[in-house]
């Protein structure tokens, strides 16, 4: 099975063969591209070999024109929510490995509250719940319950209407639990999928490998059917990792018949008690060229940046492939109350509330998008690829995220007398409510807009 997700030994043979692209290659490549039908894995290797800067700059048009054409100009946000950093593992790159003697903290369901309190107040829809993986501490049972305590938590701002979960890998028993607790996207990183590195950085019960790249599987059998896959970049080479990735996208594809709903593209950050120096540092250059590849790669796939980038790096990413990203986070249980740096998972580089990010994509043309629509109305798994692989999600993401940052600039531009970003961002809903093709969804949209202006809230396609 670890074979038919990720075979090294053809990754390799695939990077030596397409060391030296030629330009009519690379051409024929981007033809396909366009296509946007997805690439080999070969067609992959040549692009992550490819050196020339003007074909490079070929490569970032075509990605940036193929996520607009499905995704369209909508950002969507979330926030992070630590509930607990007890850990049985020892980690390399991790802030919360067990060797750490700072003292541990688990979030009760109180506290788990407040911070949803906050994360909403904020203007967040959506959120992204993790821990670190301690049997004891952390059992399901307790993660369910943050899960349930976040749903119920409603304020005059509103409430949290997605909850993605990011922890260990488990048992198929409880990822029925999670499925039953009403999820969205389950989230899980191999960290690495080179074998040999990743047992080197990884001891306790995640250092091992199979269960690690065969979870997807036991969570897809469980119900789970949007699944999210992703590395760190800079534990190994970045170029193995990218063929990596593909493969594991096209195996999930063709083995569960859904492609991951979303790839995440972490790079490696310091942490406070962390020595690791990554083997493989990946430059800013080459990261983008990262998320470049992987749009045209696997272009029906929502991409996922967070803040341990630089808010300039961020900017040519969100145009280059990605469609989902955090803001205004905070990597530590507790961290929207009392945040501290010695307990963070790892270093924020990008360290903008979410009203100054949304006031930045702004003057890009970027809508910014708190939409949950799709999850919610069950257009999840073979349901939502069925309307990504041929580019028609677009014409619910643009009038939904349309809807949902209208009742931001309600919520939170007009009543906290924000008014630059308001009048800002109603010329942008302006702009593409006249690019909403359909005339019927359009003239429904503008009814929505005025029912939200008159107070009413949540109203999606």
């Amino acid at each position: 099975m670890i074979k038919d997700i990720c075979d090294e030994e053809k990754i390799f043979e695939i990077l030596e063969k397409t060391k030296n692209p030629d330009k009519k290659t690379i051409e024929l490549i981007f033809d396909r591209a366009k296509e946007k039908k997805g690439l080999s894995l070969e067609e992959v290797g040549y692009l992550t070999n490819l050196k020339d800067k003007e074909l490079i700059d070929e490569l970032f048009k075509i990605a940036g024109k193929i996520k607009e054409e499905i995704y369209g100009e909508r950002l969507v946000f979330f926030a992070p929510l630590y509930i607990s950093d007890f850990c049985v593992n020892d980690c390399e790159y991790c802030n919360f490995h067990i060797r750490n003697p700072m003292k541990r903290r688990k979030l009760s369901l109180d506290e788990i509250k407040e911070e949803t309190e906050r994360i909403i107040e904020m203007g967040h829809k959506r959120i992204l719940l993790e821990c670190g993986e301690d049997p004891v501490n952390n059992p399901i049972d307790y993660i369910v319950s943050a899960i349930e305590t976040i749903y119920s938590v409603k304020t005059e701002k509103g409430n949290i209407r997605r909850i993605n979960v990011n922890i260990s890998a488990t048992t198929k028993e409880n990822y029925k639990k999670l499925k039953q607790a009403k999820i969205g996207t389950y989230q899980l990183f191999q960290e690495t999928y080179h074998y040999e590195t990743y047992k080197k950085l990884h001891k306790g019960p995640k250092g091992d490998y199979e269960r690690q790249i065969t979870a997807h599987i036991r969570a897809f059998e469980a119900g789970i059917d949007d699944l999210g896959i992703g590395v760190l970049f800079g534990l190994y080479d970045w170029r193995f990792e990218v063929l990596s990735l593909v493969s594991h996208a096209q195996f999930m594809d063709k083995y569960l018949g859904v492609g991951p709903h979303t790839i995440s593209v972490p790079r490696f950050r310091k942490a406070p008690t962390v020595t690791y120096q990554p083997e493989y540092p990946v430059s800013d250059e080459d990261f983008l060229k990262i998320i470049a590849i992987l749009r045209v790669a696997v272009p029906y796939t929502g991409m996922i940046l967070s803040t341990r980038e630089r808010p300039e790096i961020r900017r040519v990413a969100f145009k280059l492939g990605i469609s989902q990203t955090s803001a205004g986070s905070k990597t530590s249980p507790g961290g929207y109350r009392n945040f501290s740096k010695e307990e963070a998972q790892f270093e924020i580089y990008d360290l903008r509330t979410l009203e100054e990010v949304i006031n930045d994509i702004l003057k890009d043309k970027l809508i910014p998008s708190f939409c949950t629509a799709c999850y919610r109305v069950g257009r999840t798994g073979e349901d939502f690829m069925n309307l990504a692989k041929p580019g028609e999600i677009n014409k619910f993401c643009r009038p939904n995220g349309i809807l949902t940052f209208v009742e931001y600039l309600e919520d939170f531009a007009k009543i906290n007398g924000k008014k630059e970003i308001y009048k800002k961002g109603y010329e942008v809903v302006e702009y593409y409510l006249n690019q909403i093709d359909n005339e019927n969804i359009k003239k429904e949209t503008i009814k929505r807009i005025e029912r939200i202006k008159k107070g009413e809230r949540d109203l999606y396609f």
